[in-house]
């Protein structure tokens, strides 16, 4: 789990709830106390990782496998939330939103499905959080919503390729979410209008209030898993968008959600 070093942030929050579901969870960030005390908290381990290194991402995969044996599940929650007005992003925001939510993330899948080929069963699930930023529009915002964009095409490819030896890949674009990177922005009444307006019209997500990280809202997509209802590999699937929120995707010729996270 990495991104799981901000106080209640997303990547806490599911942390918790793996461990709440009996999961052996290992939580990753930049800052050592606040990993360290989750870790003691929900029963896991921690470990230091700077995402904009490959060297901090492999050594963070092999020391979940050394520790528990195999690597079922990993899950990026990290994120930059730059605003800029699209003639005035720098050269160097480019290069550090693109190390952070697109280079690191695509080094975190590499390492993620060598590790899970290797597993003694084969097989394990990816997940992403993205953002409902990533395909709706926004001012002074494009090059995060680039990012993650192009990242949830990258688990595309992931879902795609390697669905054959068991391994999943989703992302998770959540709505209206009060976390510590939303910062002030949701105080203003005109940002949460507005993004209620874009998203319900397009109907992505919707939902009556705002909620805060831990509870779950509205709809959750962009889900790519291409197994059929036994598990099977299913080459012909399109992965499509789920309306009722419930993590999975719809196969055509099932008429069902079928694939799981």
């Amino acid at each position: 789990m990495v991104g799981a070093a901000g106080k209640d942030n997303m990547g806490q929050c599911i942390a918790r709830r793996f461990a709440d579901e009996g999961a052996s969870v290992v939580v990753a960030g930049r800052h050592a106390e606040p990993l360290a005390q989750l870790a003691s908290e929900i029963g896991g381990a921690s470990r230091l990782c700077d995402f904009t290194r490959k060297e901090d991402i492999d050594a963070l995969v092999a020391f979940a496998r050394e520790r528990y044996g195999r690597v079922d599940v990993g899950i990026n929650a990290t994120g930059w939330g730059l605003l800029r007005p699209f003639e005035d992003t720098s050269e160097e925001e480019l290069h550090a939103i693109m190390g952070l939510q697109f280079k690191a993330p695509f080094q975190f899948m590499q390492a993620l499905v060598k590790a899970m080929r290797e597993n003694p069963t084969p097989g394990g699930s990816i997940i992403m959080i993205s953002s409902a930023t990533a395909t709706i529009m926004l001012e002074n915002h494009a090059a995060y919503m680039g990012t993650k964009a192009g990242t949830d095409h990258v688990v595309r490819c992931v879902a795609n390729e390697f669905g054959q030896f068991g391994i999943r890949a989703n992302s998770i674009s959540p709505g209206i979410t009060r976390t510590p990177m939303s910062g002030d922005a949701l105080n203003i009444p005109r940002n949460i209008a507005g993004l209620r307006g874009l998203l319900s019209a397009r109907t992505y997500w919707h939902c009556g209030r705002r909620r805060r990280s831990g509870a779950v809202v509205g709809k959750r997509s962009v889900l790519h898993d291409r197994t059929g209802p036994a598990g099977q590999w299913r080459p012909d699937a399109t992965p499509q968008s789920d309306n009722h929120g419930n993590g999975r995707c719809l196969c055509p010729g099932y008429g069902a959600p079928v694939g799981r996270m």
